[in-house]
Parts: structure tokens; C-alpha cells; sequence
């Protein structure tokens, strides 16, 4: 009896631990702070339903049927031969077929929307943006393991630190110093991968003032797990006075500066840089940092002037030699001739007959 006594007690208790533990969960993905990620929990919420729609249905018809045709019910219609109902079929096939035209057509529309590359249309669902605004670049470089941010307009730059206004649109420029990490704000938007020798982009903005966390979402080595870092949402007024009181306390940030942050490093603390050396987010992304190294561009683009050279004179070489077989089949038609235009030629050369007549 006591074995029994304890999983009746576990089918009560389990459950109601459950709903205790979930309770204490923030759901930030589920209520965000940001229209981007508002936008995709709506998704996750429509494409969840869509899927219970055969879910629900289907659960419910296997317990249905397990329990009506269990052996013990001889009241059940026991039909060996049956195989084929024409309004059942319609039904398996065409509930499913809807279903998938739905969410197909959803995440059609919903890719173009979401698009991290598109440029924003509004605040919110409420406030479009006007057709003259000016979104806030952010530079963010995910480094072995902590994250740099680089205000370029404002000409600061910040360690495990972003701060941005609220209700400002917010065009992130995302690479990587090393390995492929994401880039990840569930309060703000999906995650968008970071990659070493190239660059992302992801436009969104934020809607509430607060603190939020950030991480990485792609494992990168063994300091993965502390890759994170608060964002915070303030006023316009808050962040000019961040700006302002960044630029008077922190340090500057020039290449060798950066050489040395970009070693492997984990828990490092907030770091703030009231200045930035120029145009280094493009050496980050091209890798030519350190002194004396070719940058990725010039690289590309000397091999893609090597490769139409050696095409324009591939090119050259072939309209020569087509020129050079034209012009030897045109000598060659000039001295060719038929044997009878050959045989006419020699008879006109050819001396008169002389011819001599016998009488007799």
C-alpha cells in the first residue's frame, strides 16, 4: 500500500510543482519590451494554435478510440473488413493540408516583415516612424568572451555594456573577432549570429525603459557560459547624460588597445572608452587591426583584379586565334577550285589545234 500511496501523492505533487517552478519565470520571449520581438512571440503564439488545431484532435481520438474499442467492450461496431470511408479521408487529408497552406502562408509573410536587414516602418503597432528618422548605429563585436560595443556617431565605445533610448530605432552592425557567436536580447529581438570576417545586421527597437540581459546563444569555448552582458533601455534625456559622463571618465580605444581586449577572457566587468580609434569596426571586420596586415577587402579585391585580367587576356588570346583560323580558311577557300574549273582553266591556256585534211 505505501509504494501506492507515494504515486498517488507524486501525481499530485509533481504537477503542482511544476506550475510553482513556471510560475516564477520571467517569459521574456513571450512578453518582450521590444516591437520586433512582440512581433515574433505573436507568431509563436498563431503557429502553436494552428498546430493544436490537428494536435488536440488527434490526442484526443487515439484515447477515444483505445478506450472504445478496448477488448473488454463488446458493445463496439467490430468491423474487420472495413477499409475505406470517403468523408474520413477528406477530413485526415484536408484538415492537414489546411493547416500546412496556413503557417506556410504565415511564415512567408512574416519572413519578409521580420526581416533583420529590413529597415524599420514603425515603433510599434500603434506609431509608425516618420519618413525622415534617423535609426541609432550600434557596432557590436563579439569577442573570446565578452562583448564590445561601439557607439560610432557618439564616438564611445563600452565592454559588456549597451545602452540605448527608447522608442529610437536601433540599426546593429554585428561581427565577430575570432569564433561564430549569436547575438541574442530576447526582450528585443531574435538572435542573429556573429561571424568573424563579416557582417550582420539587425534593425529593432525598444519600447520600455528597464534592464535586460544579453548573451551569446551559439556555444563558443569554455568562457561561453559568463558571454553576457545588461542592456539598458533609458530616455533620451539618460542617454545623452551616459554619452556625456562616458566621454569625461572613460579612456580611449585605439587598435593596440583592442589587441589587447581581444584576448580570451572571461567575467570582464564594464568597461567604458570615451573614444574610438577611427574606422576600427571595418578593421575588425576586415582583420587588418594589427599593424602590417593587409585587410580582407583589399585581399578580395586584388584577387578579383587578378581573375578579370587573366579573363580579359584569356579573352584577348581567343579572339586571336579565332581571327588567325578565320583568316587561314578564307586563303585557303581563295585557292581552292573544282577540277572542272581547273580543267577549263587549262584548256584555254592550251595552244590552238592545228588540223589537216586528206583528199584523195
Amino acid at each position: 500500500m505505501r509504494p501506492l500511496a507515494l504515486l498517488r501523492a507524486s501525481r499530485v505533487l509533481l504537477p503542482a510543482l511544476l506550475l510553482t517552478l513556471l510560475a516564477g519565470c520571467e517569459t521574456v520571449v513571450m512578453n518582450p519590451s521590444g516591437d520586433i520581438a512582440a512581433q515574433q512571440s505573436r507568431l509563436i503564439v498563431i503557429s502553436t494554435v494552428l498546430m493544436l488545431l490537428i494536435i488536440v484532435p488527434v490526442i484526443a481520438l487515439i484515447i477515444l478510440f483505445a478506450w472504445r474499442y478496448r477488448r473488454s467492450n463488446t458493445a463496439a461496431t467490430y468491423d474487420p473488413d472495413w477499409h475505406h470511408s470517403t468523408k474520413l479521408e477528406l477530413i485526415i487529408w484536408g484538415a492537414p493540408l489546411m493547416i500546412i497552406i496556413a503557417l506556410g502562408l504565415l511564415t512567408w509573410i512574416s519572413t519578409h516583415q521580420l526581416d533583420p536587414y529590413r529597415p524599420l516602418q514603425r515603433l510599434d503597432a500603434h506609431r509608425p516612424l516618420a519618413a525622415d528618422h534617423k535609426p541609432l548605429t550600434v557596432q557590436v563585436v563579439a569577442m573570446d568572451w565578452k562583448w564590445l560595443f561601439i557607439y560610432p556617431e557618439q564616438g564611445v565605445a563600452t565592454v559588456n555594456e549597451l545602452v540605448t533610448p527608447i522608442d529610437t530605432p536601433i540599426r546593429f552592425q554585428i561581427t565577430a573577432s575570432s569564433v561564430m557567436n549569436s547575438f541574442y536580447i530576447p526582450a528585443l529581438a531574435g538572435q542573429i549570429y556573429a561571424m568573424p570576417g563579416m557582417q550582420t545586421t539587425l534593425n529593432a527597437v525598444l519600447n520600455k525603459p528597464g534592464v535586460y540581459d544579453g548573451f551569446s546563444a551559439n556555444y563558443s569555448g569554455a568562457g561561453f557560459s559568463n558571454m553576457r552582458f545588461k542592456y539598458r533601455g533609458v530616455t533620451d534625456g539618460e542617454f545623452d547624460k551616459w554619452v556625456a559622463d562616458t566621454k569625461a571618465a572613460g579612456s580611449a580605444l585605439q587598435r593596440a588597445d583592442y589587441l589587447t581586449l581581444e584576448k580570451p577572457s572571461e567575467r570582464e566587468p564594464v568597461r567604458r572608452y570615451a573614444s574610438v580609434a577611427p574606422e576600427l569596426f571595418d578593421a575588425i571586420v576586415n582583420r587588418c587591426v594589427a599593424p602590417d596586415t593587409t585587410c580582407m577587402r583589399d585581399i578580395m579585391a586584388q584577387d578579383a583584379a587578378r581573375a578579370k585580367e587573366a579573363a580579359t587576356s584569356g579573352k584577348k588570346e581567343r579572339e586571336h586565334e579565332e581571327h588567325a583560323q578565320h583568316a587561314q580558311h578564307a586563303q585557303h577557300a581563295s585557292h581552292a577550285t573544282s577540277p572542272v574549273a581547273q580543267a577549263d582553266a587549262d584548256a584555254t591556256d592550251a595552244p590552238p589545234a592545228h588540223h589537216h585534211s586528206h583528199h584523195e
